[in-house]
């Protein structure tokens, strides 16, 4: 097992540390390594009173709640990133330093500093302990993981290392919940007061390395730590996932499973939905006037949010997948596994984490690239992370595929055609990446290789309360886009399809501004084989990707001719195949997200990247269509 070594800075000085004026016990910072089970402890202590927000001036998310879990809901906990030290290499430990110091604009200077280190690599992790303690604020040292420790044999004396650290120390299970009382009684300690400052543990050489490793070594010998052996059965996995040719045979087999599932039990579930939407739809236009306001609340409103509703099934299915592979540790092996195949680009394994994250959502997958030390690689990831395939393609290639894909089995029932087209659509998207890495690597952003070094988690059972919090999260983000960005755009686009207005009667869908607008456009797309109601999808969509099948069910609803049809059965009546295959590959391509567009400019601070983006991927995936449709139309028939 590797491990991630930084270089260990020297901390502000006490004296900048910024000390709040009051004396009132109100901010509580949770910080520690990645993989230490951080966020785990931290849904403990807050439940699901959470929120989700990006700091003040930079792109580094990081979660607040009040500390309902352990009865002290007037703490407010403060969950910083994973670091590894607070060296200021990276924007995670700045924005750590700024925080831990009292210098975040907007964010409240710390009181007091839970600090969670795995107890199972303490020896290591002890090395974020020095900087910590060094700021001088009320600290307590938090060992989680504690039941793998007792389980595989390990050993600690926590009262002697709390002696030996100046500071209060618990054993805890994040997972388990055991220990957490321990918290509750060092936060009630203080009372209503945040008490006085305790002097800080003046430590060694903080800007040594190999001082810092062996001042934790001394400290574990001391204190009499065990490190508990590595189970049978996880060396007996790694010896197979991590293996040079049944590593990358395993992850290629769980990724046609997912999404294998994903279709297989996903469409039902989400042909259910439909027709519940369908039904509730109905109920409420019946409950309706008959005139404008009918049309617009069902044709404007209801079928274009509808139209993406019903792909929520699909999307919690895929999170959960990704949840599942997240928390058992698999993941970081599958980093490893790919480091082969980043290197031939000129990228390493760090990328792959950001590439991976970008099947979830190209924003927080461009802000995570600023683990990446090295600029230029850096660049380059964030250049190819909208080529990975988002969520918010799914529901524009669950489409399409329903529609057009017959639901046949392959090699012996195991797999379907319409995940293996799913499938397929994920590695064009993949390949698509691979290639601009590549010829960034040779060209502009050529850069010299660089060592990757991971520490890999511990294999662990996910639990059903990270899971479900998971879920909760993501249905609440994609409801929240329904019920915001998707809802004006489909408002939008049905108040253009009746206008003008001619005698007091709405304007025809073809005489609309939308219609005039769409046929104005048409020839540009005619030969990817869309019509000009794609089109108005396609300009929609720039916003967001499934933006486009609400405005599809907003268009399709209003127009006489398919009114009466179900969006899949009015895309077969006016698309043939090859315009069909053109429009995901278009998808599978193209840009198509002004809030990736904005976190590009964000993160590079310049409008050059992003507009060179925006048009490369824009032009890449008009070829890719345009060429699709020509060869199946001309030799599929």
């Amino acid at each position: 097992m590797s491990c991630h070594v930084p270089t260990v800075l020297e901390p502000p000085p006490i004296d900048d540390v910024v000390v709040p004026a009051r004396n009132t016990l109100r901010t509580v910072i949770l910080v520690g390594p990645p993989n230490s089970g951080k966020s785990t402890l931290f849904n403990r202590l807050t439940g699901l009173r959470q929120k989700v927000a990006n700091y003040p001036g930079v792109t580094v998310e990081h979660h607040s709640g009040r500390m309902k879990g352990i009865g002290r809901p007037d703490l407010t906990l403060i969950d910083l990133p994973g670091i590894y030290s607070l060296a200021t290499y990276s924007e995670d430990a700045r924005v750590a330093v700024d925080v831990l110091t009292g210098r975040m604009p907007g964010v409240p200077p710390p009181d007091v500093i839970l600090l969670v280190l795995d107890v199972v690599h303490m020896d290591r992790q002890l090395m974020l302990a020095q900087t910590v303690f060094s700021l001088g604020l009320p600290t307590m040292v938090l060992l989680n993981m504690s039941d793998q420790l007792e389980l595989r044999g390990g050993k600690i004396d926590p009262l002697t290392l709390s002696h030996e650290l100046g500071h209060p120390v618990a054993l805890i299970s994040s997972a388990k919940g055991t220990g957490l009382e321990l918290i509750s009684s060092f936060l009630n300690q203080f009372g209503a007061s945040a008490g006085e400052r305790p002097q800080p543990l003046r430590l060694p050489v903080l800007q040594s390395p190999a001082a810092s490793r062996k001042w934790a070594r001394q400290v574990t010998d001391r204190t009499n730590y065990r490190a508990p052996d590595a189970p049978v059965w996880s060396r007996r996995l790694d010896s197979v996932l991590l293996h040079r040719i049944w590593g990358p045979l395993v992850f290629l087999a769980v990724v046609i499973t997912v999404f294998q599932v994903v279709f297989s039990l996903g469409q039902p579930l989400s042909d259910g939905l439909g027709v519940l939407l369908t039904r509730v739809g109905a109920w409420a236009a019946t409950a309706l006037p008959d005139n404008w306001i009918r049309a617009l609340v069902r044709d404007g409103l209801w079928n274009g949010v509808q139209s993406v509703l019903v792909f929520l099934p699909q999307i919690l299915l895929l999170f959960l997948f990704i949840g599942i592979l997240e928390d058992s540790g698999y993941l970081a092996r599958a980093a490893l596994i790919a480091d082969r195949a980043m290197r031939a680009i000129g990228l390493n394994g760090k990328a792959f984490i950001p590439l991976l994250s970008a099947y979830a959502c190209a924003v927080p997958a461009i802000m995570a690239t600023r683990t990446i030390e090295n600029k230029r690689e850096r660049l380059a990831t964030i250049l190819v992370a909208p080529f990975m395939t988002c969520s918010a393609r799914l529901p524009v290639y669950t489409l399409i595929i329903a529609a057009f894909v017959p639901d046949k089995r392959m090699l012996g029932n195991l797999f379907g055609l319409r995940a293996s087209v799913m499938l397929g659509l994920y590695m064009l998207g993949f390949l698509a990446a691979l290639v601009t890495a590549k010829l960034l690597n040779s060209s502009i952003l050529k850069a010299k290789p660089v060592p990757f070094i991971l520490e890999l988690p511990q294999y662990r059972w996910p639990t059903l309360r990270g899971l479900a919090l998971r879920l909760y999260d993501r249905g609440m983000l994609f409801l929240k886009k329904a019920g915001t960005i998707i809802l004006g755009v489909t408002f939008l686009v049905w108040i253009f399809s009746v206008l003008p207005v001619h005698g007091g009667q709405f304007s025809s869908i073809t005489d609309s501004l939308v219609g005039r607008l769409g046929h104005w456009i048409e020839p540009v797309i005619r030969p990817l084989g869309f019509n000009w109601k794609i089109g108005i999808g396609l300009l929609s969509s720039i916003v967001a990707r499934e933006v486009i099948v609400g405005t599809l069910g907003t268009l399709y609803g209003v127009d006489p001719a398919t009114h009466s049809l179900g969006l899949q059965a009015a895309l077969r009546h006016d698309m043939g195949l090859g315009g069909a295959i053109a429009l995901v590959v278009f998808f599978a391509f193209a840009m198509q997200c002004t809030s990736t567009l904005a976190i590009v400019r964000r993160e590079t601070n310049s409008w050059k990247l992003p507009a060179v983006q925006f048009f490369y991927m824009t032009g890449t995936a008009y070829v890719a269509a345009l060429i699709t449709n020509q060869v199946i139309s001309h030799f599929i028939r």
